[in-house]
C-alpha cells in the first residue's frame, strides 16, 4: 500500500472531529492573511492610480504600462497625447497609464 492509501484509510485516533475545526480555522487564517497582505493593499493602490489619472492635467509626467515615460500634451475622453521626446508625440489609452508625476512623492 502506498502512503496516501494508508493515510486515507486511517481514522482519527480517538474518533473525535477536531480535525475539521482545525482545518476551518487554518483556512480562515489563510484567507485573513491573503486579504490583508495582498488583496487590500493592491485594491488601495489601484484606487490611488485611478484618482491620479482622473486628476491628470497638461504638463504632468506619466508612466505607461509599457514603461514609456512622457509629458501630457492633451487629454481627450479616453486617450492622452504624450510627448515622449522633443517633437515626438504618441497617443495612449488612459487605462494604460500606471503612474502620474513619478518623481514627485
Amino acid at each position: 500500500m502506498t502512503f496516501l492509501n494508508l493515510y486515507f484509510l486511517m481514522g482519527s485516533p480517538e474518533g473525535g472531529g477536531d480535525g475539521a475545526l482545525i482545518n476551518l480555522l487554518f483556512l480562515g487564517a489563510l484567507f485573513f492573511v491573503f486579504y490583508f497582505f495582498i488583496i487590500r493593499p493592491q485594491s488601495k493602490r489601484q484606487k490611488e492610480i485611478q484618482t491620479k489619472v482622473s486628476e491628470m492635467k497638461k504638463g504632468d509626467k506619466v508612466v505607461t504600462g509599457g514603461g514609456m515615460l512622457g509629458v501630457v500634451n492633451s487629454i481627450d475622453d479616453d486617450t492622452v497625447l504624450l510627448e515622449i521626446d522633443s517633437g515626438v508625440k504618441a497617443r495612449f489609452q488612459k487605462s494604460s497609464i500606471t503612474d502620474v508625476n513619478p518623481n514627485k512623492k
